[in-house]
């Protein structure tokens, strides 16, 4: 299962919709923290709305513990950033990859960049810094999706 994983999120009402669209997207959902609140905020719930109860999520208490649990799954992390290599069109995916995306006010630390896998970015005009994190963590989640064929067949467009 594809996985998204948002390093030490700083705003709730951004987090509460990625775990939203992870919902609606059947992706499982791993938070790096510390996090920028309390992850029983009520912003993060106001966003998430009663979604918050079809997604699976973990919590990992560093970064330290999540490499450890992802080592010990032998799952690939490709780290979404503004410093990407390749745009994430360009990139194969895999249905198990972790896509993580960084904080909304710095991104990542090096070393997150040094344990990454892969480094995509989405491209966006010159001259503009970059998307609202929950944008490109939707935009690449959907191309992963789509390259994977993680989306279900038999699921009715929503209106």
């Amino acid at each position: 299962m594809l996985r998204l994983v948002l390093y030490q999120p700083d705003i709730p009402q951004n987090t509460g919709t990625m775990l939203r669209m992870a919902a609606c997207l059947g992706l499982a959902v791993e938070i790096v923290e510390p996090a920028g609140f309390d992850v029983s905020d009520r912003h993060l719930r106001r966003a998430g709305l009663d979604y918050l109860d079809h997604v699976a999520i973990t919590r990992h208490r560093s970064f330290s513990a999540f490499e450890a649990w992802r080592a010990e799954a032998g799952l690939r992390l490709v780290l979404a950033t503004t410093a990407g290599a390749r745009p994430h069109t360009d990139f194969a995916f895999r249905p198990d990859d972790c896509v993580m995306v960084g904080r909304e006010s710095a991104g990542v630390p090096d070393a997150v960049h040094a344990a990454a896998d892969a480094r995509v970015v989405v491209p966006i005009r010159a001259g503009l810094r970059s998307l609202n994190v929950a944008v490109a963590a939707a935009m690449i989640a959907g191309e992963a999706l789509r390259q994977t064929g993680g989306f279900e067949p038999d699921r009715a467009p929503s209106a």
